[in-house]
């Protein structure tokens, strides 16, 4: 079967990969893909926003099926436009992206189902939501509406940072029209979870549970990034917790979707935060978290092309999803001075890696043959192992194999969630 992936990072790199193992598959087709993507698919410059182009380009080309991966173009309804000509695809409908793409539509719809969730108001009114912050509880967290690549979240630990965040939003729009609105939330407290799961608006699967690191430098200091490395699983999500999240989250999650008439097929990302009153929705996605795809795939065991094709069918019941009891960990190779300014173009060169290793691009152009950096966050370094630590170790070991000029990365991935198996 011909197969087309929508987008060009690292999360897509492990998608494909994953679906290249399934004998069903045949060709993919990466659009935009990047450089190093092209040793897996077909890269075809059209870029992951383009709708009109990359229905063109699946009409042409007789595509069979089309995994719509990044949050834009699932917001823009590219999988809308895709199943218009027919063409089958894994990813949700705009109506159901919402639940990414407006932050108050899905506080909206944890409040109204009862989701357990921060407290929040809702301000469009730049005014008002100044006066609120004056005594609104300290930390407090002020969130842009729309979609912001990762980044519209900010945790204001005083009362002008809460100001000065409301008027960057919505005022000098340094998220553009996503800030016109803002959520102001109550700062939650404990362990984050994030748990990936497969749903085709009624059955849910949820995969292996991970820990993201957010933050650019070591100890969770330094500036919010699109994620710096994982670990998979997440020691603090617990059975016990899994089954609290599965019966007050998950599924009331998905049946409310369908009650709305916005029924949700593909990946659904919960972002969790476990405090002390229990599991509480931090934000969803709708879509393979990123870094968190490359922690999480590399541990099924299952064909994910006969899982995708499932959801999208509506007969994810029917087939087995299953998950190695091995740990991951990822550890993400980004260039000196990521999130902010960051110089591109070093070649970068990939040594011999031991079997339990694997390493996805995220980054990077080919130029002349060579593979150069073209990015913030360049590549992902994951191994498996029979324990966490092991893992972690592992993918170091790996990461050390890996060289470009100008590289960064985080020494302590894994060391939180390690401390959590110790205690």
């Amino acid at each position: 079967m011909k197969i087309m992936v929508v987008g060009g990072g690292g999360r897509e790199h492990a998608i494909i990969k994953k679906l290249k193992q399934s004998p069903k598959v045949d060709t993919i087709y990466a659009l935009p893909g990047n450089g190093g993507i092209a040793a897996d698919a077909e890269c075809v410059n059209i870029s992951a926003v383009n709708i009109p182009e990359i229905v063109s380009f699946a009409k042409e080309n007789s595509i069979d099926f089309a995994v719509v991966a990044p949050d834009d173009p699932l917001v823009l309804g590219a999988v809308d436009a895709l199943e218009e000509i027919g063409i089958p695809c894994f990813g949700p409908r705009a109506n159901a992206a919402i639940i990414e793409g407006s932050k108050v539509f899905s506080k909206n719809l944890m409040k109204k189902f009862g989701i357990p969730t921060a407290q929040y108001e809702v301000f469009d009114d730049m005014e008002k939501a100044l006066a609120y912050v004056e005594t609104a509880p300290i930390p407090t967290v002020i969130k842009a509406d729309g979609l912001a690549l990762g980044k519209g979240v900010i945790i204001a630990e005083t009362t002008e940072d809460a100001k000065a965040a409301i008027k960057s939003m919505m005022q000098d729009k340094v998220f553009g029209e996503s800030g016109s609105r803002v959520v102001i939330e109550e700062f939650l407290t404990g362990p984050e979870v994030s748990v990936l799961s497969f749903t085709d608006g009624k059955t849910i699967v949820p995969m292996v549970s991970s820990m993201d690191h957010k933050r650019a430098l070591d100890g969770d200091k330094g500036l919010n990034t699109g994620g710096m490395g994982t670990v998979a699983p997440n020691p603090y999500y617990t059975k016990e917790v899994a089954a609290e999240c599965m019966e007050k989250i998950f599924l009331p999650t998905i049946r409310a979707m369908a009650e709305l008439g916005r029924p949700f097929k593909g990946c659904l990302y919960f972002g969790l935060m476990i405090t002390p009153n229990g599991a509480k929705v931090i934000e969803y996605n709708c879509r393979f978290g990123d870094p968190e795809t490359q922690v999480v795939l590399p541990l099924l065991e299952s064909d994910l092309f006969e899982i995708m094709r499932a959801v999208s069918e509506e007969r994810l019941s029917e087939v087995e999803v299953k998950f190695s009891e091995k740990n991951a960990c990822c550890v993400v190779l980004a260039s000196k001075g990521y999130p902010k300014a960051y110089e591109k173009g070093f070649e970068i060169t990939v040594g011999e890696l031991a079997d339990n290793a694997d390493f996805y691009i995220a980054g990077a152009k080919l130029q002349d043959g060579k593979l150069l950096t073209n990015g913030g966050r360049v590549l992902n370094v994951v191994a498996k192992a029979d324990s966490l630590k092991d893992a972690v170790a592992d993918a170091y070991k790996a990461a050390e194999n890996i060289t470009f000029e100008n590289a960064y990365c985080r020494k302590d991935i894994g060391q939180r969630a390690l401390q959590a198996v110790k205690n």
